[in-house]
């Protein structure tokens, strides 16, 4: 039997494919969990063999988790399933050790393969989402960078921006001029928005 932690945040989703996953003659969710805390200290009461994890959750997201989950618990390999097709999260889960990458308008079979073929040591990324990251390239934003326009998606001022990360104006305004420059947009509100929208944040 395949072990299988389940991390998603919306009751009613983690619900019905645990159910459904259960039904699986080889798979048995040994897990759930509705935030990445949760996931982690599941993860590790349970030693899991594979990860089933949403992107967003709250108290963290299962793009940070996946790097956690492979720094500690090294057996269990990891598979995000997302409503989120952004090319950039394709990119940081493959960075983060990810083994797969799939959006959740799929049916439950290919979902019950790709829990088997990521075990069996394979990648699995949905093909659409591959061709868009590569077309897409690399996310040209530094990690402050990012910092800095994830924090400005609100409308925070330069002032909030440089409380919250503790950097001076100065350097805020540089690292969102940089960012602009970078995403090709006017403002930082819609740098943040387009990094967003790519995955990049």
């Amino acid at each position: 039997m395949i072990r299988l932690l389940l991390a998603e945040d919306q009751g009613m989703m983690r619900g019905a494919l645990a159910l459904l996953l259960d039904r699986e003659p080889d798979i048995s969710v040994v897990a759930q969990a509705a935030t990445a805390a949760e996931a982690l200290q599941a993860a590790l009461r349970t030693a899991p063999e594979v990860a089933l994890l949403d992107i967003e959750m709250p108290g963290g997201n299962g793009l940070d988790l996946a790097a956690e989950l492979r720094e500690r618990v090294p057996g269990c390999r990891v598979l995000i399933l997302t409503t989120f097709g952004r090319p950039g999260y394709l990119r940081r889960a493959m960075e983060a050790g990810a083994s797969g990458f799939l959006v959740k308008d799929g049916p439950v079979e290919n979902l019950a393969g790709a829990i088997r073929r990521v075990l069996a040591g394979e990648r699995v990324i949905d093909p659409a989402l591959a061709a868009a990251a590569l077309s897409d390239g690399p996310n040209p934003l530094t990690d402050r960078e990012r910092d800095v326009l994830a924090a400005a998606v609100d409308g925070a001022t330069v002032a909030d921006i440089a409380g919250t990360l503790q950097l001076s104006r100065h350097t805020v305004r540089n690292y969102l001029s940089a960012a602009i420059g970078k995403t090709g947009t006017r403002n930082r509100v819609e740098a943040a928005r387009s990094a967003r929208d790519k995955g990049w944040i």
